[in-house]
């Protein structure tokens, strides 16, 4: 007998962090293993914005509790950032700044969602979506696109899946787990399904804007037909490598930005003053440092992309943002090794780590079960060595 929730029961865990921590007991085992499974950058936070940390500490002023939506200056240097760069109307009332985008993607859900609304997931997609919405009650409503679309659903499979109880629609891009990004084309298609749904909100997971290889990101937000009910979400974790500060934040409609940041203010409170202040230096500075990093991982998607075309059987797409490749491996199905049998990316995952010592994600846990994840956020002689043991271990499979 268990006393825990059914919440809590219900909950998957995150794939990503459950590979995470399986790859962290070999290591400690002395095993050396070679991770691609994180959605993590393999660098340091720039010196400046760090600079800007130490000295918030300095100055010992930012010890006391911050205001739950983020400070004033925080929230109105990313309002203009969102008007500048993106041209989304934006007012310093309509940002929330959040302990990342997970948060702010989980005080969205909950603040929109009554039991039984339905919000339509564009898949492949990020490994909690599904798992935030069911925590608040509502549905998820899969629209799947394989690699023969290059993981893109388009408009016409978003207007068959809204229902009366569509409460709204979520898409990332550029994509985790796929690095696909929509167009302008396909997003103003996407904008003119929900513009005849006026009850519909989108919601637009952007935290990958500055990992884009197309040469220009452009945001849904920006299109006056739906802007009035678009929530743009966005963060410092992988364009500015502060995984570890925990800032993300949304750029919503008044009364959305209100809601979150009440929700916020009884579960979190507002997020670390000096991880602010480090985000403020961040997004009031030029790219520099965010392009020059945005080049090493398309400098590694290609390193990748040649080594896995050298290996039979996996069909690709070609990223064009973030630093995933996302290889239908379904070829592989079915074979087998002196340990066991590869019956889906959940075996092959595990195959891969087990026997050669990397580790990836299986592709199930973005809603695409044929599929593994590889991260290529990785150094160039890690990259090198685990497509080689990854070559090797399918090759060997019969």
């Amino acid at each position: 007998m268990t006393l825990l929730s059914q919440r809590i029961l219900n909950m998957e865990e995150s794939a990503t962090l459950a590979m995470a921590a399986k790859a962290r007991e070999l290591k400690a085992q002395g095993i050396e293993v070679i991770s691609l499974s994180l959605g993590e950058p393999d660098f340091l936070t720039p010196d400046h914005i760090r600079e800007a940390g130490e000295q918030a500490i300095r100055e010992g002023k930012w010890f006391t509790y911050p205001p739950v939506a983020g400070y004033p200056d925080l929230r109105e240097a990313i309002a203009q950032k969102l008007v500048k760069e993106n041209n989304i109307p934006s007012k310093a009332e309509n940002i929330v700044v959040s302990a990342g985008a997970k948060q702010s993607i989980a005080n969205v859900m909950m603040c929109l969602l009554n039991p039984g609304d339905e919000v339509v997931v564009f898949s492949p997609f990020w490994v909690s979506y599904a798992e935030i919405i069911k925590l608040a009650e509502g549905i998820p409503v899969f629209i799947h696109a394989g690699v023969e679309q290059g993981y893109k659903a388009t408009s016409e499979q978003l207007k068959s899946a809204i229902s009366t109880k569509t409460k709204a629609v979520i898409f990332s891009s550029p994509c985790n787990p796929t690095g696909a990004v929509f167009s302008e084309e396909e997003l103003r298609a996407v904008a003119d399904v929900v513009a005849q749904h006026p009850d519909v909100y989108i919601i637009a997971d952007e935290i990958y804007e500055h990992i884009n290889f197309t040469g220009k990101h452009f945001s849904i937000g920006s299109i006056p037909s739906v802007q009035s009910r678009v929530i743009t979400v966005n963060g410092f974790s992988k364009g500015f490598a502060m995984t570890g500060w925990r800032v993300g934040y949304i750029s919503a409609p008044k009364d959305v930005a209100k809601a979150c940041e009440k929700i916020q203010g009884q579960f979190t409170s507002g997020i670390c003053s000096i991880a602010q202040r480090a985000a403020f230096t961040a997004i009031s500075s030029d790219l520099t440092a965010s392009k020059q990093m945005a080049e090493t991982y398309l400098r590694r998607k290609k390193l990748v992309m040649d080594l896995l075309a050298e290996i039979p059987g996996l069909k690709m797409n070609d990223p064009q943002g973030a630093f995933y490749a996302f290889p239908d491996v379904s070829h592989y199905f079915g074979k087998k090794y002196a340990g066991g049998s590869i019956d889906n990316a959940d075996d092959l995952a595990m195959y891969f780590l087990n026997e050669g010592h990397v580790s990836t994600v299986t592709g199930a846990a973005f809603g695409a079960p044929e599929c593994i994840r590889i991260s290529f956020a990785a150094a160039d002689q890690d990259l090198v060595e685990a497509l080689k043991r990854i070559k090797e271990l399918l090759v060997n499979l019969s």
